[in-house]
């Protein structure tokens, strides 16, 4: 279970997380939807701490993620994997290293620097590129891939770390749309076949309802929305995109549409 109590994130006068508190089995799929600035980036950062909350607590299987720092801190950020919408791969590198970077926090001494890694790394390495089907390009360079195959070289390198979470940031928001259901197929898997917790940012409202069993909408930093597909409707979609605000008593209508057309 992982488990954020009353969490409250600001940036000065902005808030960017407002009270949310949230409880996800292990195992889940979940996609987290709103607008830019809603909060959704903060919130899984805060997860993995990239930044501290201000307030409230974050808990693992009832372990404070909250308290972490130094070596603890580590491991909770190999346990709790990120994916980026901007891949941050190393591009002149090859697709096997940079894989293998997933694996650095087992590693100890200077090899790694020297791109030495153990063989019994290397080998699941392959594995994971296999599983993802990018194997045969593990010898290139990142920079010769497509946006679709860099985002599945930085799933496997995520894959590298063995973690049990995995927070996906917007990981389609670059890619055309036959590689962005590669890519969410690929969570989906992973999420299904491996029993690993998959916590994924999303725009696109169709996708979500897709690949996501659960969905948690968010609107100035606070949860205004969690449940299942099919209890998205019109209202829900004015209070998590905020249209009636500018466009009136019409945005019903139109948010109406948006469900239809991606039913």
């Amino acid at each position: 279970m992982l488990e954020l109590k009353s969490v409250t994130k600001r940036f000065g006068s902005t808030q960017a997380v407002h009270d949310v508190s949230l409880q996800i089995p292990a195992g889940s799929m979940v996609g987290i939807i709103g607008r830019s600035g809603a909060g959704k980036s903060t919130l899984l950062r805060l997860i993995n701490r990239l930044c501290d909350t201000n307030e409230g607590a974050i808990t693992w299987h009832g372990k404070p993620v909250t308290e972490l720092r130094g070596k603890a801190l580590s491991q909770w950020r190999a346990t709790c994997g990120m994916v980026f919408q901007q891949f941050n791969l190393s591009p002149r590198l090859d697709v096997l290293t940079n894989v293998l970077i997933g694996s650095l926090a087992r590693q100890r001494g200077v090899a790694p620097m020297l791109k030495l890694f153990p063989a019994e790394e290397r080998a699941r390495a392959i594995l994971e590129l296999h599983a993802l089907g990018m194997s045969h390009t593990a010898l290139q360079r990142c920079c010769t891939l497509s946006g679709g195959q860099q985002q599945r070289v930085a799933i496997a390198r995520t894959l590298m770390q063995l973690p049990e979470i995995i927070l996906a940031d917007e990981p389609i928001a670059s890619l055309d749309p036959a590689n962005a259901q590669t890519v969410m197929e690929t969570l989906s898997t992973i999420n299904r076949e491996r029993n690993i917790t998959v916590l994924v940012n999303l725009h696109a409202l169709d996708i979500a309802r897709r690949f996501c069993p659960r969905i948690i909408g968010m609107a100035d930093g606070q949860i205004v929305f969690d449940g299942t597909p099919d209890d998205l409707n019109a209202s829900v979609v004015d209070a998590i995109y905020g249209r009636h605000v500018i466009e009136g008593s019409g945005a019903r209508d139109e948010a109406q549409e948006l469900l239809d057309a991606v039913a």
